[in-house]
């Protein structure tokens, strides 16, 4: 089971990680969660109706990262647009993003947070040991898909990866490129991905 992904009886999903692993994992999810940027504010009101609709920002983000975690609803890059059809997008684009990003953007925190939650837990359980079994459960297991797919997006931006062609020429990427080590983890990230996917269908 090492690397990959396999389910629970009744549900969930289990990995076996080295303490490497787990070291790589957290501080990737970290550096997610500093990205994302941090929740609502001490100060902020506790009236749940206010959070409820509280507007977010209309623009995108500029960090082409954030752009990738939070893309505009509306755009179509396969399709030209009239200027007046490209104006219309970004008027829907930024309606759209002003009520939505701040649920998306807890989301992913609420993701990330949760798998620094569970690897924090299992590092304590199995300290000195050298790696442990992580065990999810179902609602777990989605966190952590989550999670997942956001840091391969945020990594795959960082490398400009577009599409598959892209992919396959990390494969080829000679062991000096400084681009190596990320591209390891994106692969890595991308095999326990899909073995987490592979638990969770029925």
């Amino acid at each position: 089971m090492p690397g990959t992904f396999e389910p629970l009886p009744g549900g969930g999903a289990a990995v076996a990680l080295d303490d490497v692993e787990i070291s790589i994992i957290r501080s990737l999810a970290v550096q997610l969660l500093e990205l994302i940027g941090p929740g609502p504010a001490e100060d902020a009101s506790d009236d749940p109706l206010a959070e409820l609709f509280a507007e977010g920002p209309s623009e995108p983000p500029a960090d082409p990262v954030l752009k990738r975690l939070f893309p505009d609803a509306y755009s179509d890059p396969e399709q030209p647009a009239s200027p007046r059809d490209a104006e219309e997008r970004r008027s829907y684009s930024a309606e759209f993003r002003r009520y939505t990003e701040n649920d998306l953007r807890a989301g992913k925190r609420d993701n990330a947070l949760a798998v620094i939650r569970s690897l924090d837990a299992l590092s304590s359980v199995s300290a000195g040991e050298g790696g442990a079994v992580l065990k999810l459960s179902v609602e777990e297991s989605q966190r952590w898909l989550g999670a997942l797919n956001d840091l391969r997006l945020a990594i795959g931006s960082r490398l400009e990866i577009a599409d598959e062609e892209d992919t396959d020429l990390l494969y080829r990427l000679p062991d000096e490129d400084p681009r190596k080590p990320m591209v390891m983890a994106y692969l890595w990230l991308g095999g326990l991905q899909e073995t987490l996917v592979g638990t969770l269908m029925p």
